[in-house]
């Protein structure tokens, strides 16, 4: 019997600095290719594997078909103290959202809350990562993502809106702060591209075959159902119209109609930050969020659960056992970020 291949670990930080380096020959500006490097790095520290270095050789592959603008010119258009609209010029999503997120909070601190919307950018990573970054200036950060239609809507023949997702980070005084990063899917593509591999049955609910129906055949599932349905279904749509509507780049429309264009790959964006400061005591406040969290901790765990948790508080401590052991990188990933380096005349670092 042959056993699988384990994974590699790697140190974050040779991780983020080769995967820069990749992305740097891919066409990337050095600190382009590092912010890039830095957003895939961070999920795969917290245990998000999907939307980690995995993703470094489908980045290089957007940027050698030109889906991704390697050289983009990103403008800030405003007419208003309170918000902005970053137009990406189809830059990677981690640049075009880094760029938003440092945005709303520079407006936020002056306004108390600010709107950065995102317009024509392309796959843009772990959106926690973005709300993260507002969190740790002290502000609340919310996140709405709005892609390629791939996704079942309650009541239509087929794929009609997104997985698009919703992210939340919230500040806390001495606790990780709360990090909720949820897809408005029952499951995300890549678990059921996993169990195909695997040949594991899906859940009851969370996938569709081509034209709609519910299956739990992995074969013939192509996907995701939305999440509880109609909500599912519903917040994608308002998301749709929250970001791309409303930023004047719709993909929805566009999708469904005779337009071939309306097919091209892009992805709409708005992030929000809010001052904790323009409500009242910033510091009672993370104190009293360190409270809420404490306190729904303290209630007494269901029979059978490992504990309570609130959300972002594991995923941030794999971060830490991570950031000390290396990142585990799966045999397959590594394969392809080696052939990438060879190719690309890239040192890979030394590996466990």
């Amino acid at each position: 019997m042959t056993h699988a291949p384990s994974k590699v670990l790697v140190p974050a930080e040779d991780l983020r600095t080769f995967s820069a380096a990749l992305l740097e020959k891919g066409g990337l500006s050095p600190e382009h290719a590092l912010t890039t490097a830095d957003v895939f790095v961070w999920a795969a520290l917290r245990g998000v594997d999907s939307h980690g270095t995995a993703r470094v050789p489908a980045y290089l592959e957007l940027l050698a078909k030109g889906v991704a603008n390697a050289d983009p010119d990103i403008r800030i258009e405003s007419t208003t103290p309170a918000a902005a609209v970053v137009d990406a010029d189809r830059a990677p999503g981690p640049v075009a959202l880094s760029a938003a997120a440092d945005e709303a909070v520079r407006r936020a601190r002056t306004t108390g809350i600010a709107s950065v919307g995102v317009r024509r950018t392309v796959h843009t990573g772990a959106i926690g990562y973005y709300v993260s970054k507002i969190a740790e200036q002290g502000m609340v950060g919310l996140g709405f993502v709005a892609g390629m239609p791939n996704m079942g809507y309650t009541g239509v023949k087929g794929a009609a809106v997104a997985t698009s997702p919703l992210a939340i980070a919230v500040p806390a005084a001495e606790r990780d702060p709360l990090l909720l990063d949820m897809a408005t899917a029952t499951i995300a593509l890549g678990k059921i591209r996993q169990a195909r591999a695997s040949g594991s049955p899906l859940p009851e609910g969370a996938a569709a075959t081509e034209d709609g129906t519910p299956t739990t055949d992995p074969a013939t599932a192509v996907m995701p159902l939305p999440l509880g349905g109609a909500k599912g279904s519903g917040m994608s749509l308002a998301f749709e119209l929250l970001t791309s509507v409303l930023v004047g780049a719709p993909i929805f429309a566009a999708f469904h109609s005779d337009d071939p264009q309306g097919r091209k790959h892009r992805q709409n964006a708005l992030l929000i930050a809010i001052d904790p400061a323009a409500f009242g005591d910033p510091d009672a406040f993370t104190a009293a969020v360190d409270t809420t969290l404490g306190t729904l901790k303290g209630l007494p765990a269901a029979d059978g659960a490992e504990g309570v948790f609130y959300p972002g508080e594991r995923s941030a401590s794999v971060a830490v056992r991570r950031g000390e052991q290396g990142v585990p990188v799966a045999p397959k990933v590594w394969r392809e970020l080696t052939e990438n380096a060879e190719k690309l005349g890239v040192t890979p670092p030394a590996v466990a």
